[in-house]
């Protein structure tokens, strides 16, 4: 993982802990799962909102201590909404 790449802990339907992450490439966003430590990390190909919930709130956290531009929290949070219509940020 890069020193960019935002992380975190959840739990699965199943309820197993998934360590999951997101790179960001430009305006995209890559996500990728694993199960566990010694397991490879899987390509994501719809994250659901709460992943993208958990980037937003890290990325808002780095632009607090500049590390992302104030204009990456608005570009996510467009593309946060254009996803996931309903949603409350």
């Amino acid at each position: 993982m890069a020193r960019t790449d935002i992380s975190w802990v959840r739990t699965d339907a199943e309820g197993q802990k998934l360590q999951v992450y997101a790179h960001q490439v430009g305006a995209r966003w890559d996500f990728f799962c694993r199960p566990g430590r010694h397991d490879d990390w899987l390509a994501m190909e719809n994250p659901p909102l709460e992943d993208w919930l958990e980037v937003l709130d890290g990325v808002r956290r780095r632009a607090a201590r500049r590390l992302y531009a104030p204009a990456e929290v608005v570009q996510l949070e467009a593309l946060v909404r254009k996803r996931f219509p309903r949603a409350q940020l």
